[in-house]
């Protein structure tokens, strides 16, 4: 808020005359009142002396706050706790812009700011907090940012904060000393009760010097979240919570070591006389004990680390020499090199001093330290600066591969072709391979690429060759179920013939022909498969009926015609089911007989006689007369008569009608 009267503007012109006339001051901070203070052209964190403690009376410190050309400034109010007074007038704090006029205050206990993001039109503003005699407030805490950066937070912001499962916002520099807790580590997660930038500096996603961007995801909590040491921060030991705090890193794999290499290292020799060697090799993080260990007495040893190629490295992890001795490294410098000769000191993200870091405070324990930025070397020297005892450790690094970045080819303008023009264009394929025009591949991943393609080619083809085969396969099967006339399944299959051809019909008009009838010897054996019938004709005018038992294969019988499949078979069954292995014949409806009359088979016109068995009578066989068959469109012409007798002059003859063809079936005697 804007707050006008003679308090402001006297404020401002104390401004204008003491600070800001004659040359642009560059960023800083002056005063007896001034506390916590990281000041970067990007962001940067300041607070009162003794925060969170009461702040001191008769105090006064002011900082210079910038940003970038071209952008202007947002600041967060993290906690403003001044006593109270009229008008602010014994302790306040004041934003002012001195070249715009444009002042924000003043604050204090009973005048606190609207909002917590107070976004300005300026590039440069100056804060202004002075204090008076006073009894308690802990007094203030701000930090800013660029307006790049429109989701700034303050350092004071923790996790329960935030509702959403997905948080991305921007932590500002110097929230690592901000009195605050947090509880977890790197690989658990956080509780999320913990300060979140200051639980982002111990995860080593941003760097407490320049502050960043930062991604994490709001996950279901866990029973218990156990402490860690890493980038200067102590984490605490946490019970259950309800959610925690997993912060997104994308280059941390753990990176495998070709060689190691020591300026020196100690050989052991125990009581017993034998020795034991804390060689380079022993610095592996993983390996038994004992772990590497410098010379006695030398004061600028070093251990080298060579991965075999170029890699990011985005961290490094340090243990000391655990069970056997207490030794351990308490700080170290890092250096790089391409080529193992000439050596660069890491600075880290200000790249204006050598940085040391922070190393183990026990021989037991692992401690985590991040590059950010992040080292692109093949070589890694590490440099004790201080140890308890000996210098001596293991260690592994974190990080990842190097992103190929491909440069963008040259235009090279299309050539007509009546100019044939060959222009040699270098390359670094090897022979053998033909670079495919348009299309970027890695060598050594071209093979494995022309692979795949060729084994999806292969499995096209196949799957079309298996759909063609069944779909000709299929198309195979429907004649040869046409043939069958509708047959119903478990009668006998018809071969290609006339029988189911319409052109086998009979003309209109026509008899049907009648077929021989063959009365064998009842004696002997039949198949069991069948009865065999005798087949009479009984008139020529009649059709042929649908036979319930199979006819012998000799006598040409052929199956009628089925032109509805409302006809047989389903409708009068074909054939009869087969016998019991004993032959055993039905017993066939019987017809009166002629007083004195015995019918003999062997009389009868145009068929042959059947012998009869000695001692048994001659009896006429019953006749069983099968339904007419009735073809669609066919009609029934009458036939000549015929007559059948059983004595052929004599007086019992009987002249049968339009009667259709009969079976006489014998009895077994």
């Amino acid at each position: 808020m804007r707050a006008g009267g003679g308090a402001r503007a006297l404020l401002v012109l104390l401004l204008r005359r003491c600070l800001l006339l004659g040359p642009r001051p560059a960023a800083g901070q002056h005063g007896d009142g001034c506390g916590h203070t990281v000041l970067t052209a990007q962001s940067g964190t300041l607070s009162s002396r003794n925060y969170p403690g009461t702040y001191p009376n008769h105090t006064v410190c002011h900082w210079q706050l910038r940003a970038p050309p071209g952008t202007s400034l947002i600041v967060a109010f993290g906690d403003v706790d001044l006593e109270s007074s009229e008008r602010c007038a014994h302790s306040s704090l004041l934003l002012a812009d001195p070249e715009s006029g444009a002042a924000y205050g003043p604050y204090c206990r009973n005048a606190v700011p609207a909002a917590p993001l107070l976004l300005t039109n300026s590039s440069a503003i100056t804060v202004l907090f002075n204090s008076t005699s006073h009894r308690s407030g802990r007094g203030l805490l701000l930090s800013y940012a660029s307006s790049q950066h429109p989701d700034l937070i303050s350092c004071l912001v923790r996790g329960t904060h935030f509702s959403q499962e997905h948080v991305s916002v921007y932590c500002p520099a110097g929230c690592k000393d901000i009195e605050g807790d947090i509880w977890g580590n790197t690989k658990e997660g956080y509780r999320d009760t913990s300060v979140l930038c200051k639980a982002a500096v111990h995860a080593g996603v941003v760097a407490d010097e320049v502050g960043g961007q930062v991604t994490l995801t709001r996950e279901k909590g866990i029973t218990l979240y156990e402490s860690a040491f890493a980038n200067g921060l102590h984490s605490k030991r946490g019970s259950l919570s309800e959610k925690r705090l997993l912060f997104h890193k994308a280059c941390g794999d753990a990176l495998e070591v070709a060689a190691f290499n020591a300026s020196s290292w100690w050989q052991e020799v125990d009581a017993l006389g034998q020795e034991r060697s804390w060689a380079a090799e022993r610095a592996a993080l993983g390996t038994p004990s004992p772990s590497w260990a410098a010379e006695p007495g030398t004061d600028t040893a070093w251990l080298e680390l060579d991965l075999g190629t170029r890699r990011n490295v985005t961290g490094i992890v340090t243990k000391g020499s655990a069970e056997i001795y207490d030794f351990y490294v308490t700080s170290y410098r890092v250096s790089s090199s391409r080529d193992g000769k000439n050596w660069r000191p890491y600075r880290g993200g200000s790249g204006q001093e050598d940085k040391v870091f922070e190393g183990n405070v026990d021989s037991l324990g692992e401690v985590s330290n991040a590059f950010i930025p992040p080292i692109t070397t093949r070589y890694l020297r590490i440099t004790p600066q201080s140890w308890h005892q000996r210098a001596a450790l293991k260690v592994a690094l974190l990080g990842c591969q190097m992103a190929r970045v491909r440069a963008a080819r040259p235009y090279v303008p299309s050539v007509p072709k009546e100019v044939p023009i060959h222009i040699p264009i270098p390359t670094s394929h090897p022979p053998g391979r033909t670079p495919i025009p348009g299309i970027a591949l890695d060598p050594e991943k071209a093979d494995s690429t022309l692979l795949v393609m060729l084994l999806i080619g292969v499995f096209v083809l196949l799957c079309s060759s298996l759909l063609l085969l069944a779909f000709l396969c299929r198309r195979r099967r429907k004649p040869a179920t046409k043939l069958n006339c509708g047959l119903p399944k478990g009668q006998p299959k018809l071969e290609a013939s006339q029988v189911c051809s319409l052109g086998s019909l009979p003309p209109p008009g026509s008899s049907l022909p009648s077929f021989p009838v063959v009365l064998g010897d009842l004696s002997q054996t039949h198949s069991p498969d069948y009865a065999e019938p005798d087949v009479v004709q009984v008139s020529p005018s009649s059709q042929l009926g649908s036979s319930t038992f199979k006819p012998p294969p000799d006598e040409g019988y052929t199956l009628p015609l089925v032109v509805s499949h409302y006809d047989v078979p389903g409708k009068h069954h074909e054939y009869a089911e087969p016998l019991p292995p004993e032959p055993e014949y039905a017993t066939p409806f019987g017809e009166p007989e002629h007083a004195g009359a015995r019918w003999n088979p062997s009389d009868t016109a145009g068929l042959p006689a059947a012998p009869h068995h000695a001692g048994s009578p001659g009896s006429p066989p019953a006749r069983y007369v099968s339904p007419p068959l009735q073809l669609p469109g066919v009609s029934a012409a009458p036939r000549a008569e015929r007559t059948a007798s059983p004595h052929r002059d004599g007086p019992h003859s009987q002249q049968l009608g339009d009667c259709p063809f009969s079976h006489v079936y014998h009895e077994a005697w």
